[in-house]
Order: C-alpha cells, then sequence, then structure tokens
C-alpha cells in the first residue's frame, strides 16, 4: 500500500485569517463534536455495519485498518487551508452514531466552496438524526466558515443520501457513472448565522 504524502502547510498555499477549529455544537437531540480517544469502539461498530459501507462505497477493512481510519479522524480537527478537512462526532445518548465532515476546498472570500459529508449507524436510520446534524453543520459552513458554496458528493445507489440532500435543499448539479454531486449556496440557506464562537454552540437558539 503506497504512503501518503502530506505537504508542509507552509508549502499548501494561503491560509484562512480566522481558521474554525473543531467546535461543540449542540442540536434539540445531538452533540456535534471532535472524536475522542474513547470513541473507539462505537467507531468500529460503524466500520462492521454493511449498509454504511455500501453507501459510502468503503471497502471491508481489518481491524487495524479500521484502527488507522479512526485515529485519522481524531487529528482531522482544523479548517484553514485548502483540502483540510473536519470531522465531528454526532453523538446521541453519551454513544456515537456517526458524522459530519466538512473538506475545505476554496478559501478565496468570494468562492469559498466546502464539501460536506455524513455517515449514520444504519439501526438509527428513520429518526432524523442526520438531517438534524447536517442541518448544524451547514450553518457552521455558512456561517462561522464563511461557505459561498456547499457540495456534496454521493454515490449514485445511495438514494437514502440522496433524499437527504433534497431535505437539506441542495439541488442536483451533475453526475457521473459512479456519483452525483448536489449544490447548495449561501443565498439558498437563508438560515445559515455567524453566532458561532468556535467552541460551543447552540443551534436551538437560532431560528428553524
Amino acid at each position: 500500500m503506497a504512503l501518503a504524502i502530506h505537504r508542509p502547510r507552509v508549502l499548501r498555499g494561503p491560509a484562512l485569517d480566522d481558521p474554525v477549529i473543531a467546535p461543540v455544537l449542540g442540536t434539540d437531540r445531538l452533540l456535534l463534536r471532535p472524536y475522542r480517544a474513547g470513541d473507539v469502539v462505537d467507531w468500529l461498530a460503524i466500520e462492521a455495519d454493511e449498509p454504511v459501507r455500501s453507501g459510502l462505497g468503503w471497502p471491508v477493512r481489518t481491524e487495524r485498518q479500521a484502527m488507522d481510519h479512526f485515529r485519522a479522524r481524531l487529528h482531522h480537527t482544523t479548517l484553514s487551508q485548502a483540502d483540510d478537512f473536519l470531522a465531528l462526532a454526532v453523538e446521541l445518548d453519551d454513544h456515537v452514531i456517526g458524522d459530519v465532515s466538512l473538506h475545505l476546498r476554496t478559501i478565496a472570500v468570494e468562492t469559498r466552496s466546502v464539501e460536506i459529508g455524513w455517515l449514520q449507524r444504519s439501526d438509527r436510520w428513520g429518526h432524523g438524526y442526520a438531517t438534524e446534524a447536517a442541518e448544524a453543520a451547514l450553518d457552521l459552513a455558512f456561517g462561522r466558515l464563511g461557505a459561498v458554496i456547499v457540495t456534496a458528493v454521493i454515490d449514485r445507489a445511495n438514494e437514502r443520501s440522496a433524499r437527504l440532500a433534497l431535505r437539506l435543499g441542495f439541488r442536483l448539479a451533475g453526475a457521473t457513472a459512479a456519483r452525483t454531486t448536489w449544490l447548495l449556496s449561501r443565498a439558498e440557506h437563508p438560515e445559515a448565522t455567524t453566532g458561532f464562537d468556535g467552541r460551543v454552540a447552540d443551534r436551538r437558539r437560532f431560528p428553524q
């Protein structure tokens, strides 16, 4: 397996004046927060969830590979430069049931774009948790981060995620044989807020 090569930040171009450091976000039922080492058991349950793997196109990983995947998420805590990735665990009743992620694609103020992702254990489907978590992540993207455009890239076979994108207000922007690309602009997301302080925020304070 080829080793990943990471360029030093100094070689990766300009950075945001005010980077986003993994916040803690509250919703009516959920807590979105950075991953912790103690989340490993919940993460391995997610890795073992075949409907999750199928929807995301993940391979079946060995326990060691799954642990490496988990450790990577522990370190995805900052959005500062293009290609930075932020993963927030979605906690319900003291257990991680999935996560939401933001992948910073471009940082220019006029065209700042982010790709959003979401995943959730299949035994928690059907209760609106993924929608709730994704809405909080969109508030963060359009508010604190200042994104102009948010995209979502979804496997063509993942009809559940496509329906979620529609519920969130995304529109289909393009497709390949394998994936569809969805688009949501700031103007199409009137609930975007700027009230996040980068540490703790509660979506219940914001208009629904």
